[in-house]
């Protein structure tokens, strides 16, 4: 019989996956081009390949508070995660990216996460990483921020949208939908394209 701290363990990392669910239903591997006013733009999908208890680790177990509902953590928990980024759901597929980050339950009711990562992605045209930092919500949509970048990234600017496709104790596969933009005093500097908003095919 399993020991009963596993069961919660991997009740956390549920009620995690769970906060990247409440996003768009579309399951396309490819986005539609926007108008970026102004901006060079790039929109792109990849997969996060996660596995519990080998690329993501409960470090601390929070405190439960009075009145949390069945869809929270508890106060305090820290995830850690060091996850692979395929082209495909399959986790056999070309990697083109590792995302290394930590997620915090910052709110008392337990619904709230804090979220930090540090993606970097070797694409056809793009190297380099984007940084992440904003709060996921366990049922509300809320898209992450993207407050910078390092390489072809450098002062891009936007969001990702992550939703859970599939949790297979113990692995866990998300969908990351990127929208990246740079300003036009920027991407005057980068040689990769004249057009101002694409969609990138990463193989």
């Amino acid at each position: 019989m399993a020991h009963p701290a596993l069961h919660l363990y991997v009740l956390a990392i549920l009620l995690l996956a769970l906060s990247f669910m409440a996003t768009s239903p579309s399951t396309s591997t490819s986005t539609s081009t926007h108008n970026c006013r102004g901006f060079k733009c790039l929109h792109f999908t990849l997969y996060q390949q996660e596995a519990i208890n080998k690329t993501v680790y409960l470090i601390v177990k929070g405190v439960t508070g009075p009145d949390v509902s069945p869809s929270a953590s508890p106060f305090g928990s820290m995830f850690v995660n060091h996850d692979l980024l395929t082209i495909s759901p399959n986790s056999s597929s070309k990697v083109v990216g590792v995302a290394e980050g930590v997620s915090i339950t910052s709110s008392l009711d337990g619904l709230t996460n804090v979220v930090m990562e540090k993606i970097t992605l070797e694409l056809k045209h793009y190297k380099g990483s984007v940084s992440v930092i904003g709060t996921a919500h366990n049922i509300k949509v809320i898209d992450l921020p993207v407050v910078g970048g390092t390489g072809d990234f450098m002062f891009v600017q936007g969001y990702i949208k992550p939703s859970l496709v599939t949790f297979e104790n113990p692995n866990i596969l998300y969908k990351i939908e990127f929208h990246l933009y740079w300003p036009s005093y920027v991407a005057n500097h980068f040689s990769h394209s004249t057009d101002r908003s694409s969609t990138l095919n990463v193989v």
